[in-house]
């Protein structure tokens, strides 16, 4: 099981170190998200400054940008890498898209679907020579002269891992995906479940085998280590997951456990902005699926306890920051050595 870290970067001038550090620390590899910034930007610069990190979006919009803008920073963070980046996309939900972003809602699986398979229409093009003809319902696209054509390098197989909750977008990645993000509203019983079933029903449809994919999630996880610590891990644990649970396309992982009316209160109060309301209806048995305590030494054994079989790379849910708690992430990156 590989152990990843996710990297905040508010300031680009800071990327290279906290890059450097993270390699140094010797996790396996760094995910940068979209939302406050783009996830696209940071990574280059962590390309610059390490040589061994997989480098990966984790996750950027998939429809805010074309499938040909996609391609063409996948295509060039790839030749920069050196084959280590991993272009990781999700959808967003519809509000967000609307009315955040300004990009037009529409069957969203379905036109996730395009958009891996026009990025490697494109791709196939560069890498050789074939013409570019890709014509779907939400994308026609044909024209590729010499000038626009980047051309082939010695990378370019670019792994694809998308994000999602539901049976579908979980089938389209066993379909077509190198990985797959798990939420982290998620439980080991939503995996095995929910996850796993739908994306080994894609990997059938395109008669693949369960090792052609790669699961990742982060994890909430509380060291127990400093009781003032822990107590405050517990307490932002137990918010994000209330927040997380308040939306809609994710209430079925509280259906899964029988849960789905608190879920339906969760929505309503965020709907009125009551946020300071929502974590006390997270309860703690629940708490006690989603989130794993004990010390730093101790929390490798507990998440291959839960999830060997399941999951394939993790992370925990809070990032890693040079200087604060370096002991502890040793101590965790001992135990999955």
């Amino acid at each position: 099981m590989k152990f990843d870290t996710s990297l905040l970067v508010s300031d680009l001038r800071d990327m290279p170190a906290l890059t450097q550090a993270a390699e140094a620390m010797g996790f396996a590899g760094i995910w940068v998200a979209e939302t406050a910034h783009d996830a696209f930007l940071p990574l280059v610069l962590a390309a610059e400054h390490s040589r061994r990190l997989s480098l990966g979006t984790g996750i950027a919009l998939a429809f805010s940008r074309s499938p040909a803008v996609l391609a063409y920073l996948a295509w060039d963070l790839a030749r920069f890498s050196q084959g280590r980046f991993i272009l990781g996309l999700g959808t967003q939900v519809k509000g967000h898209n609307e009315r955040r972003i300004g990009v037009k809602w529409e069957k969203p699986v379905e036109k996730m679907r395009e958009v891996i398979l026009a990025m490697r229409a494109f791709w196939d093009c560069w890498q050789h020579g074939t013409k570019l003809n890709f014509r779907g319902e939400f994308f026609k696209l044909t024209l590729m002269t010499p000038f626009f054509n980047p051309g082939p390098h010695d990378y370019p197989h670019v792994p694809i891992y998308i994000a999602g909750v539901n049976p579908r977008m979980c089938q389209l990645a066993g379909e077509l995906c190198e990985g797959f993000h798990v939420h982290p509203l998620h439980t080991a019983r939503t995996i095995r479940e929910v996850t796993l079933p739908n994306i080994e029903a894609g990997l059938a449809q395109s008669g693949r085998q369960r090792g052609d994919i790669e699961l990742i999630t982060s994890i909430f996880v509380v060291p127990t280590d400093d009781p003032v610590q822990a107590r405050r891990c517990e307490a932002d644990a137990r918010q994000q997951i209330a927040f997380y649970a308040s939306t809609p396309a994710y209430k079925i992982v509280f259906d899964v456990h029988g849960w789905g009316n608190t879920a339906e209160q969760l929505s309503a109060l965020a709907a009125r902005g009551r946020w300071e309301e929502m974590p006390g209806l997270i309860s703690d048995e629940m708490l006690a699926e989603f989130v794993l305590q004990g010390s730093w030494a101790e929390l490798p054994d507990l998440v291959k306890a839960k999830y060997t079989g399941l999951l394939d790379r993790v992370s925990y849910y809070f990032p890693f920051i040079p200087g604060q708690h370096d002991e502890g992430w040793r101590a965790t990156l001992a135990g999955f050595a």
